[in-house]
């Protein structure tokens, strides 16, 4: 159900929120903020979406260095793999680069000179 303004890109979707209890087979009564009181708490099955929470993606932010802003510095620790790419008259050296708080997954591909110029110490290694 759609709260608040119906335009286009407004959200679909508001929550998530506790189920308190099955009110028959098809409704559930949902534990509503404070600014929702005038919405009814009950919905109906079709109303609702099923929230999925996978653990795994939760990062503490205790040991993320996490800015007032929400925004961190990526720092990269370590060169994983180096690609030389041909051109018609030049060569680019792009470096495979792992970031401290990203999974091997999550490396980036960033040129060679802009890393060597940034970040030297990861290159003595």
């Amino acid at each position: 159900m759609r709260f608040g303004r119906k335009e286009k890109l407004s959200l679909r979707y508001v929550g998530p929120y506790e189920i308190l209890q099955c009110v028959g087979k098809v409704a559930y009564e949902l534990a509503l903020p404070v600014e929702l009181a005038s919405v009814n708490p009950i919905f109906h099955v079709s109303m609702l979406k099923k929230c999925l929470r996978d653990v795994t993606l939760i990062l503490p932010l205790e040991g993320l260095g996490v800015d007032e802003d929400l925004s961190y510095v990526e720092v990269p620790v370590k060169i994983l793999d180096i690609q030389f790419k041909r051109l018609r008259n030049k060569e680019i050296v792009t470096v495979n680069v792992l970031c401290r708080i990203h999974l091997v997954e999550g490396a980036t591909w960033e040129g060679d000179a802009d890393m060597r110029s940034r970040y030297p110490h990861i290159f003595s290694s």
